[in-house]
């Protein structure tokens, strides 16, 4: 199993470090590989209070996480030019559930060369992913991840149906089951995202049981305040004894994978 984990928007450097940080620490004690999150533009909330620091500032501090902390790094791209600055910096480039159909943005996204992790859209069923992954790899890269982030369910809620964890294997990618999106409650609190983050181990480790290849988790040193996805982001004070579980239900599902 690999993570990948971060807060949902980089608010400031000194928070970005601290966070990227203590994760670092807590998955080398438990042998989980992590690529760390975040994004510089939350370009597709419900407010534009969510939006982030900005895309110059925020790849500079995430350079400042790659070359310093030694981690590899995952941010969003929403528009086709950013893909080849963006890749300078990121080894993973996100396209987010919202952007999943959109062609040229894939298109840019794949030719970078580098690593494409598609969230899968909450208006689509997990088998019409395979229109991204089929665009991405027309650019030559076969470099695809596709992440699960749970099924729009009437207004206001989101479902995960599990079996698309198995659906989406068969076109061939890494599987990533993101269980912090997964409890949003989309624009349900006054024109902002809800959640409920208490749900997030019992759907991760679901979807571990499942088998997915990584984890998706946004991580906050303090949630509550957090300018996106507050109600949903888990604690870092909470992360170790989350990845514990994860880890052991992770190791168990893999070795009986085969019965």
């Amino acid at each position: 199993m690999f993570l990948i984990a971060g807060p949902c928007a980089i608010e400031n450097r000194d928070m970005v470090m601290t966070t990227a940080d203590t994760l670092k620490e807590v998955c080398e004690q438990l042998g989980i590989k992590l690529i760390f999150k975040s994004s510089y533009d939350k370009a597709n909330r419900t407010s534009m209070s969510s939006r982030g620091i900005g895309m110059d500032e925020g790849l500079r501090i995430l350079d400042e996480v790659k070359h310093q902390l030694a981690l590899p790094i995952l941010t969003d791209v929403h528009e086709s030019w950013q893909c080849k600055p963006v890749a300078e910096v990121a080894d993973v480039l996100q396209i987010p559930a919202f952007l999943s159909r959109q062609t040229d943005l894939l298109l840019a996204a794949g030719e970078t060369g580098k690593i494409v992790n598609v969230k899968k859209g909450q208006f689509m069923a997990p088998w019409d992913i395979k229109g991204a992954v089929d665009k991405v790899h027309s650019t030559g890269n076969k470099q695809v991840w596709l992440t699960e982030r749970g099924s729009s369910f009437g207004y206001g809620n989101l479902v995960v149906d599990m079996t698309s964890l198995v659906e989406m294997r068969k076109f061939g990618c890494p599987i990533v089951f993101d269980a912090t999106h997964s409890v949003q409650k989309p624009s349900s609190q006054a024109g902002v995202t809800g959640g409920n983050r208490e749900m997030v181990p019992h759907l991760m480790r679901a979807a571990l049981a499942v088998g997915v290849d990584g984890i998706f988790l946004e991580v906050h040193p303090d949630p509550d305040k957090a300018i996106s996805d507050a109600a949903n982001q888990v604690r870092l004070s909470d992360i170790k004894k989350i990845l514990e579980q994860a880890r052991e239900y992770d190791l168990f599902a893999k070795s009986k994978a085969n019965l």
